[in-house]
């Protein structure tokens, strides 16, 4: 499985993006999908999760009420919905996918990683 993470950029305090997850080389359909990230200085955190096919969602709890999780199974790709951006959710953002249905927390529990698409939060 190849993941391919994009829709990061350059945004100001109090505004979205869209991030896309698109899977290739096998359907992902049963496979559940995380978003994590990794801040400048710090170390790789959860952000969301969302199972296959799409039954049970996780949010950080910095994230919720702000980013909404989910997938279209048609087109293999997850999405990640930010919205009310923080400077604080700066970092480098990964989707990962893991070959088991449930929508777990930890990094370790998912065997294939995109390359990070970075977003940039102003104040």
């Amino acid at each position: 499985v190849q993941l391919q993470a994009s829709g990061g950029g350059l945004v100001q305090a109090g505004g979205s993006l869209r991030l896309s997850c698109a899977a290739s080389g096998r359907t992902v359909t049963w496979f559940a999908v995380g978003w994590f990230r990794r801040a400048p200085g710090k170390e790789r955190e959860f952000v969301a999760a969302i199972s296959g096919p799409g039954g049970t969602i996780q949010f950080a709890d910095s994230v919720k009420g702000r980013f909404t999780i989910s997938r279209d199974n048609a087109k293999n790709t997850v999405y990640l919905q930010t919205s009310s951006l923080k400077p604080e959710d700066t970092a480098v953002y990964y989707c990962a996918a893991r070959d088991g249905a449930g929508a777990r927390k930890e990094g370790r529990e998912y065997a294939y990683w995109g390359q990070g698409t970075l977003v940039t939060v102003s104040s």
